[in-house]
């Protein structure tokens, strides 16, 4: 009999899918394949039943009969809903990790959440044009130059951004500088804000430049995808020319990278329960490494999507 899996995976979700139905997706999945699966034996219970060729004679013999109330046809799929729970959510024109939690999962994702772990994102670009929504497929609002773009004037936008980021992200951690605590905390990578804050990104760099076209990797915490595509106009307009988005795809989500991601194709039951298995311990040990330190501070509510589970 096919058993429920528990636990945190990823799934790659593509752009132009609304992340609701990716999970609607993943759990029609699941849920066809463990009806699939075998199920238990059907229970039999004693009825007196006439003799066989008694002719309509009043003796009557004792006979194991299965239950009907345990047929398929009657009582319908084992089966109904999952407990499935969305993490960090991704936007339609989005692409890229999206953690999902099934069970005891969603108890994970709340305690990964508090975490605040950094995510990474590749973003495309284009030079030239400004749109409403500030991405390629909005109303273009204008059209400006480009020629005088270079490798060197990006990356010392790109610099002055980071700079101005690192200095909120000090101010929200709420850490003072001047500590032991805090000369620890930097050598283990944890000065990040444990509460509510603005959007912070930690790094920023970029990895292609070819005009107009161009591609950075954006470190940070706390954003939205279209924070994201926000920076890009406004790293347009500090070179005095303008741009728009063209693809944002998270890279990696905490724990969880692009190597963890199941394709589509591999939305089923054995491949689900072998990424949970291989993730628990990276899951695990992040926990305790971050929520360890964090002691008994109060916890931050998450904002998790979940369906209710029934299994009749």
């Amino acid at each position: 009999m096919a058993a429920v899996p528990g636990g945190l995976f990823a799934v790659y979700k593509p752009a132009g899918v609304a992340w609701n139905r990716v999970r609607e997706a993943v759990e029609t999945r699941l849920l066809r394949e463990l009806n699939a699966a075998p199920g238990r034996a059907p229970r039999h219970h004693v009825r007196f039943l006439p003799a066989p060729g008694d002719g309509g004679a009043a003796g009557l013999v004792a006979t194991r009969v299965p239950v009907l109330a345990d047929h398929p046809l009657v009582r319908g799929p084992r089966f109904r809903r999952l407990k499935i729970g969305a993490g960090h959510r991704l936007d339609a024109k989005s692409s890229g990790v999206f953690v999902l939690g099934i069970g005891h999962g969603n108890k994970l994702l709340t305690d990964l959440y508090n975490c605040h772990l950094t995510k990474v994102y590749t973003v495309g670009g284009l030079f030239g044009k400004a749109t409403d929504d500030f991405s390629d497929t909005g109303k273009l609002v204008e059209k400006t130059t480009f020629d005088h773009i270079t490798r060197e004037k990006l990356e010392r936008i790109l610099a002055v951004i980071q700079g101005t980021h690192h200095k909120a992200l000090l101010m929200h951690s709420n850490i003072d500088m001047k500590t032991q605590e805090a000369y620890e905390l930097a050598v283990k990578g944890l000065i990040r804000p444990m509460g509510k804050s603005p959007p912070i990104i930690t790094a920023i760099r970029c990895l292609q430049l070819t005009l107009p076209e161009f591609q950075l990797e954006i470190h940070c915490l706390h954003e939205t995808q279209q924070y994201l595509r926000k920076i890009v106009h406004e790293i347009g307009l500090e070179l005095k020319s303008s741009a728009v988005c063209t693809q944002v795809r998270r890279i990696r989500d905490g724990v969880f990278t692009l190597d963890d991601a199941l394709l589509r194709t591999q939305w089923n039951l054995q491949s689900i329960q072998k990424a949970i298995w291989d993730c628990q311990l990276k899951v695990k040990t992040e926990l305790e490494k971050t929520l360890g330190h964090q002691g008994n501070s109060p916890p931050h509510p998450m904002d998790v999507e979940m369906a209710h589970a029934t299994d009749s």
